[in-house]
C-alpha cells in the first residue's frame, strides 16, 4: 500500500474472490457460476445496434428493467432497486442501515463480504456462531435491536431457513432492517419476496450471477418497501447514478422474459447436485443438505486443503477456505453432469492415490 492511504483502511482485510488461473484449462467449480449460457433472448437483446448506443448514458432509473422485475415478482416498480451486482446492493445496505451507532449481526460463517463491508464502513458488528451442524439458530436473531444480515441459503454451507423462520426474525426486529441475501434461493430454497409486502423492514437481495447465467454482466436487484428502496436510491445517487450499463439493462430485461429457460437450468442443476451428493457420499464424503448450486463437502480420509490441491493438480478447481472452523471442507460448484463426472472420476483416483 502507498504512504497516502488513510489510516482507517490500512488494516482492512479485503474480500478474496475465487481464483481465476490461466495456466491451463480447468473444470471450473470454484465460483458458483452457472454452467449454462444466457438465454437466446439475452443474446438478441445485446445486438450490434445497441452497442452503437454505448456513447450515451444508460437510464439511471433503470425503469424498464425495474418494471420487468416487478411484474415477475408481483410487486410495484417502486419496490425494486437495481444495481451493479448484488454486492453493490449489500454495500449500499451497510452504508444505509449500519453505522458505529446502529450495530449489525450476521453469522460467523457466511458470505465473506459482510465482514469486509462492516470493517470498510466502521460498523460495529457481531458474528453469531452457527450450531455444530452449521445451521443458523433462529432464536439468536430474535429481538436483536440491530440490523440483521443473513444469506439464505447460507454460504458456503448451502443450508436454508424456511420462510416462516425468516418471518420470525423479521417480525421480532420491527425497528431494525433485516437483509436477506437470496443469491442462491432459486436452487431449492423458499424466497421471502412475498414477505416484503407485509414487513416494511425487510429487504430481499437477489442476483443475476447464479441462476440467471450472467455473472459477467454484474447485475443485482433488491425488493422491499418503498421507503427502504428510497434509502438505497439516496446512496446510489450520492455515489454513481449510472452504475448499470446499457447492455446489462437490456440483457436483464430479456432474461426476465425468458424466465422459463432459467427455471429449467436450475432444475438441471438441482438434479446434478443430488446426483453428485449421492456419488460423493458413496466415497465417504459428508456435507450439509445444500439448497444452493454448490456442495460443501468433507472427506473422511483427506484434509480439505489436500483434496483441493490434488483436484487442482488434475485440472479441477474448487474453493477451499482457510478458516479453521471449515478448513476440512471444500465448496464444490455444481456444473454440468459431464463436469461433475470429471470431478468424481478424479476424486476416485485421488482416494486410490493414483494421481
Amino acid at each position: 500500500m502507498s504512504k497516502f492511504l488513510v489510516n482507517k483502511y490500512q488494516c482492512l482485510e479485503v474480500y478474496t474472490p475465487g481464483e481465476q488461473p490461466q495456466d491451463m484449462d480447468y473444470v471450473k467449480l470454484n465460483t458458483n457460476e452457472s454452467p449454462f449460457p444466457p438465454s437466446e433472448g439475452v443474446f438478441k437483446a445485446v445486438c450490434k445496434d445497441e452497442v452503437k448506443k454505448l456513447a450515451l448514458y444508460p437510464d439511471p432509473d433503470c425503469k424498464a428493467l425495474r418494471e420487468k422485475i416487478a411484474g415477475l415478482y408481483g410487486v410495484e416498480k417502486d419496490n425494486v432497486f437495481v444495481s451493479n451486482g448484488s454486492d453493490d446492493i449489500l454495500n449500499f445496505s451497510f452504508m444505509a442501515f449500519c453505522s458505529d451507532e446502529k450495530e449489525c449481526v450476521f453469522p460467523n460463517i457466511t458470505y465473506g463480504f459482510y465482514k469486509v463491508f462492516g470493517d470498510l464502513h466502521g460498523v460495529k458488528y457481531t458474528e453469531i456462531p452457527l450450531d455444530s451442524d452449521f445451521r443458523i439458530n433462529v432464536s439468536d436473531y430474535m429481538n436483536t435491536g440491530k440490523t440483521v444480515v443473513i444469506a439464505n441459503p447460507n454460504a458456503p454451507t448451502g443450508l436454508a431457513l424456511t420462510k416462516s423462520e425468516v418471518e420470525s426474525i423479521v417480525s421480532s426486529n420491527s425497528e431494525n432492517v433485516v437483509v436477506i441475501d437470496e443469491a442462491y434461493v432459486d436452487f431449492g430454497a423458499e424466497s421471502c419476496v412475498e414477505l416484503t409486502k407485509k414487513y416494511e423492514n425487510l429487504l430481499v437481495v437477489q442476483t443475476y450471477s447464479k441462476s440467471r447465467s450472467m455473472a459477467g454482466a454484474r447485475l443485482g436487484f433488491a425488493i422491499g418497501s418503498k421507503t427502504l428502496i428510497g434509502d438505497l436510491n439516496r446512496i446510489k445517487y450520492s455515489t454513481n447514478p449510472y452504475n448499470v450499463n446499457r447492455l446489462t439493462l437490456l440483457a436483464g430485461a430479456a432474461a426476465v422474459d425468458d424466465d422459463d429457460y432459467y427455471k429449467n437450468c436450475c432444475k438441471k442443476i438441482i438434479e446434478v447436485r443430488e446426483y453428485t451428493k449421492e456419488k460423493l457420499e458413496e466415497m465417504g464424503f459428508t456435507f450439509p443438505d445444500s439448497k444452493a448450486n454448490f456442495i460443501f463437502a468433507k472427506s473422511n480420509t483427506l484434509s480439505g486443503s489436500e483434496y483441493y490441491k490434488k483436484l487442482k493438480e488434475n485440472g479441477v478447481l474448487v474453493r477451499h477456505f482457510s478458516n479453521p472452523d471449515i478448513s476440512d471442507y471444500v465448496r464444490i460448484t455444481v456444473g454440468t453432469k459431464e463436469q461433475m463426472d470429471t470431478l468424481l472420476s478424479v476424486t476416485e483416483k485421488i482416494l486410490r492415490q493414483e494421481v
